[in-house]
């Protein structure tokens, strides 16, 4: 290579070239050989060579040309020959020669899993037809050695295997033998020298380093060696963080304890101990030294703690928390900058000067939104609070962030992760333009299952457009299979398990009813119809039944729900009303107080809710409020009649009058189910609240608090045969029902906790009552994937609550307790699916304490 480098070959005999006595010529012409892949254009643009030119033969010039050819690493060998002179030896014909590097025709992995490869090809960018060389090699071989090592393999080993392509000419075949070796983990980390901070507090401080204590259950054990000095920072910031300014790394070793396990020691020094004295502010003119004082929370005599003074400064802190950045940035000053100064040091006591530059507000220019392929832009725009021409807020950009992530139609982790947005400031002309970067996810859900429950087998068929388009329905093309965008939701659902059960029910949301403003329309219907034949068939196997038995319910709901601005913009207020017909033909089996009749349930509810939560399927902070008042015409305190014996109507002075119980002398009721109950009366509150908290990380503690409570009007009538509580369980009864609210409670048997009353109107002579209930939830969430096209976090949870007859008898403390664990799997075309095993502590019978519990498009 180097002798092509510096000489210029003679290819002719009659051509001699003297070394000592370089000529000058006239480049007559320029020609390539043993070129497959390039053109000789293409080559000879390379060498700036040019016919009429005038070189110098030999020269540094013509040597350099063949260096650059070189240098391209296309080819294996490079040479300048003179193929002849012109007659009058003025003119050279030159004659580039060169071996072209084999292409390779196939790269391939072995010793990797499939998924692997892919990840490879991607890593390394690996193209078919591409050049083989050493450098090519080299490289590869360090970027899979750097892939594996960043999942824990440090001891991988990669070969590289070439082979000739029989098929196509100068190609070869690549495969990269890769042996993992064993995944290397750390065992334990040794501090030495922290004679005051304590050892879990700086473990805990390594982000990506951690050793196999039992506080690190949930994190991975892996040695990142890229991660390790950022560890080391962090490390030392627990010292700062303790009022150890000087604390300092003198010394750390990793080193193996056996093969795949390895021990690091890190030597540190503490140094003194410091305390803040004197705080003081320059540069501030929008707010006052006591107002920065105080979002700053730091006084004369307090540990000289860096790291929190900077989360006071800059932000970092949690979710709620005040700091002088967002202080600043919330009233408009986006160009805002504050640097603290230690401008002395005396003993162990630091004074600090806090120098601020407010700089201009800054106002909203461009609001620009990407990625949306399928949502209307205007979808996203009226969910955000950053709008052009308004000041620029901080909190406002933050909570739009949390409006789309909760969209539900794009990627939350996407959103919320680095690249889901972008701040572009112009301090010229004190503006700014925020664009976000939106992933779209599919929203819509098919469900097409067969379950077991209630003995027998129930076949499920339903369709979801969670992303439904009204306003493209009539244009054309836009049935693919439905019209898409607007973030409306269209959904219908079918169940059957063939003669016995038939449910059909459809709905409607329009989040924007009228554009401008967000005032939400749902609409929903149903149809529900049960039956068990004496004419044989699967339920007259198990009960024998004499007669045939039906229930059937149907109806009708309407919602209009608007956002509020107090006592914030989180709170929503729904206002509703709901028809509903239920009609039981000897349906005695105990679900209800009477058996035979026809009942309307006309009801207005009204729904205060507050959702902060900063996304949907696993929220990480944040809360999510609801009370739900429902209530019917107090029907009975209207009426002024009874029945005697003979049945025949007898009127009373007042409503105080009616014994709804009252019987002739055989024990008869007086008054029949039908008429009793032919219009029901109630009133219903219930209430629900939990909390988000982040842990440490992305483990997340969710904690639940639920009541419920089915009021009456008038004692004497009673509490209404419907729309009661059935608590225990997984919350699924096999077949949708309506005329209660089912309640999980996990590690009890389903409706088990439900308690039952005496009644006159079922051939049972019982039936569920369960009027009042409590119930209390602590769950532990760990992410384990977190994907647009899958999200699967496993849970630990603590549960306890029961269910009453009448509220005399409520005790919010008398509950049934359980615990477990359970895993939740999101898949965009089927919903949310999971699995608990629950243990319940106070199930009587022993051998039913342990339950599991699936799971289909709920959480508890």
């Amino acid at each position: 290579m180097l002798f092509s480098a510096l000489c210029l070959r003679a290819q002719e005999g009659g051509v001699e070239v003297d070394y000592n006595r370089p000529q000058k010529y006239i480049v007559g012409g320029v020609s390539v050989e043993g070129n497959h892949y390039f053109s000789s254009n293409q080559i000879i643009s390379l060498t700036g060579l040019e016919k009429g030119m005038e070189v110098t033969v030999p020269s540094e010039e013509l040597s350099n040309i063949v260096k650059r050819l070189y240098l391209q690493r296309y080819f294996e060998d490079v040479s300048l020959n003179i193929g002849s002179l012109s007659p009058g030896r003025d003119s050279v014909y030159l004659v580039i020669k060169i071996m072209e590097r084999p292409r390779v025709s196939r790269w391939t992995f072995s010793g990797v899993k499939s998924g692997e490869q892919k990840d490879l090809q991607d890593w390394l960018n690996l193209r078919r037809g591409g050049e083989f060389s050493e450098y090519v090699e080299k490289t590869s071989v360090d970027l899979i050695k750097r892939f594996f090592a960043e999942k824990g393999f440090l001891n991988c080993a990669v070969k590289t295997e070439v082979q000739k392509d029989t098929i196509i000419r100068n190609a070869i075949r690549v495969n990269f033998a890769v042996e993992r070796g064993e995944k290397v983990k750390v065992r334990e980390i040794n501090f030495i020298g922290n004679d005051n901070v304590r050892e879990y507090k700086l473990a805990r401080s390594m982000k990506k380093t951690k050793s196999n204590k039992w506080y690190n259950f949930f994190n991975s054990k892996k040695f990142d060696a890229k991660e390790y000095p950022n560890d080391k920072k962090t490390l030392l910031s627990a010292f700062n963080e303790a009022g150890y300014r000087d604390a300092r790394i003198v010394k750390d070793s990793i080193y193996y304890l056996e093969p795949g396990r390895l021990g690091i020691d890190i030597i540190v020094e503490e140094g003194e101990k410091y305390y803040f004295r004197d705080i003081s502010w320059t540069g501030n003119s929008v707010f006052t030294t006591d107002a920065l004082n105080s979002v700053l929370g730091i006084k004369k005599g307090d540990v000289y703690d860096i790291v929190s003074m900077e989360k006071r400064l800059y932000g970092g802190g949690k979710q709620n928390e005040m700091d002088i950045s967002k202080l600043y940035r919330d009233n408009g000053y986006l160009f805002f900058n504050v640097t603290p100064v230690e401008t002395n040091i005396q003993n162990d006591s630091v004074d600090v000067e806090i120098r601020i530059s407010e700089g201009k507000q800054a106002t909203l220019n461009n609001i620009v939104i990407n990625g949306n392929d399928l949502t209307n832009e205007k979808v996203v725009r009226r969910q955000i609070f950053t709008r052009p021409g308004y000041l620029f807020r901080q909190s406002d950009f933050e909570r739009s962030i949390r409006e789309i992530a909760s969209l539900g139609q794009f990627d939350a982790e996407a959103i919320m992760g680095e690249g889901g947005y972008s701040i572009i400031p112009n301090q010229i002309n004190n503006t700014v333009d925020i664009v976000y970067n939106v992933t779209e996810k599919p929203s819509s859900e098919l469900q097409l299952s067969g379950g077991w429950g209630g003995r027998t087998f129930v076949a499920t068929a339903g369709v979801s457009f969670n992303n439904f388009s009204t306003h493209r329905m009539f244009e054309k093309g836009a049935w693919r299979p439905v019209p898409l965008g607007d973030a409306q939701t269209l959904s219908f659902h079918f169940q059957t398990n063939g003669s016995y059960y038939t449910a059909i029910n459809g709905s409607f949301v329009e989040p924007w009813l009228f554009g401008k403003k967000p005032t939400s329309l749902n609409l929903s219907a149903y149809y529900t119809r049960q039956t068990a034949s004496n004419r044989g068939g699967y339920y007259n196997y198990f009960y024998n039944y004499t007669v045939d038995r039906i229930l059937e319910i149907y109806g009708f709901a309407s919602s209009l729900g608007t956002r509020l601005k107090w006592p914030d913009n989180y709170f929503v207020l729904y206002n509703g009303f709901s028809w509903q017909t239920y009609k039981l033909t000897n349906w005695y089996q105990g679900y209800f107080f009477f058996q035979d009749g026809l009942s309307h349930n006309l009801s207005y509810q009204m729904t205060l809710a507050r959702n902060s939560t900063d996304q949907m399927i696993y929220p990480r902070e944040g809360s999510d409020f609801s009370l739900n008042v429902q209530l019917t015409p107090p029907y009975s305190l209207f009426r002024k009649f009874t029945y005697d014996a003979a049945g025949n109507k007898v009127a009373v002075n007042s409503w105080r009058d009616v014994d709804y119980d009252a019987t002739d002398g055989s024990g008869k009721m007086l008054w029949s189910s039908g008429d009793r109950y032919r219009w029901i009366e109630y009133w219903k509150v219930k209430g629900s609240f939990a909390n988000y908290t982040k842990l440490l990380g992305d483990f997340v503690l969710m904690t639940r608090v639920q009541f419920g409570y089915l009021g009456y009007y008038n004692r004497s009538w009673g509490y209404s045969p419907f729309e009661g509580f059935l608590v225990g369980g997984d919350g699924m009864s096999g077949y949708s029902t309506y005329g209660n609210d089912i309640i999980p409670l996990r590690g009890y048997p389903n409706y088990s906790l439900t308690p039952t009353a005496v009644t006159a109107y079922n051939a049972n002579g019982t039936a569920y009552a369960g009027n009042v209930y409590d119930k209390f939830t602590v769950e532990f969430r760990y992410p384990v994937i977190m994907q647009t096209s899958s999200q699967i976090f496993v849970l630990a949870f603590l549960e306890g609550g029961n269910c009453w007859a009448d509220i005399r008898n409520f005790n919010p403390f008398q509950i049934k307790r359980s615990a477990g664990v359970g895993a939740r799997i999101f898949l965009p075309m089927i919903g949310l699916l999971g699995i608990d095993w629950g243990y319940g502590f106070d199930n009587p019978d022993r051998g039913q304490r342990s339950q599991f519990h699936f799971i289909i498009g709920q959480q508890f």
